[in-house]
């Protein structure tokens, strides 16, 4: 079994920035792919990276690159969403998931934290 817990999300205006954490345990992580995703309310939930945890390859969806960047700390079993100039937009429950696959798909990913919020203000 695996346990992601996410942490970091809150209150910021327009332009600001937050880190989010997820932390992983349960299981060894080397085949492992982490991802990010969001839900809006109303709205389904959307991809925003993942990172693969051997190799450290990244991916990002296309409204997200350039402002977002996900990292990872093997030693911790940490997973980070670094996220900068932040829109109105952005607010959403953002969730951290884990998987077997490279894929931006939801249904890829078996394993999923409880969500973190995060509201930005205009």
């Amino acid at each position: 079994q695996v346990q992601l817990v996410e942490s970091g999300g809150g209150f910021v205006q327009a332009g600001g920035s937050l880190r989010l954490s997820c932390d992983a345990s349960g299981r060894t992580f080397g085949t492992y792919v982490m991802g990010w995703f969001r839900q809006a309310p109303g709205k389904e939930r959307e991809f925003v990276a993942f990172i693969t945890w051997s190799t450290s390859t990244t991916y990002y969806a296309d409204s997200m690159m350039g402002r977002f960047t996900i990292s990872r700390d093997n030693y911790k079993n940490t997973v980070y969403l670094h996220m900068n100039s932040l829109k109105p937009e952005d607010t959403a429950v953002y969730y951290c998931a884990a998987g077997k696959l490279s894929s931006r798909a939801p249904e890829q990913y078996s394993y999923w934290g409880q969500g973190t919020q995060v509201t930005v203000s205009s």
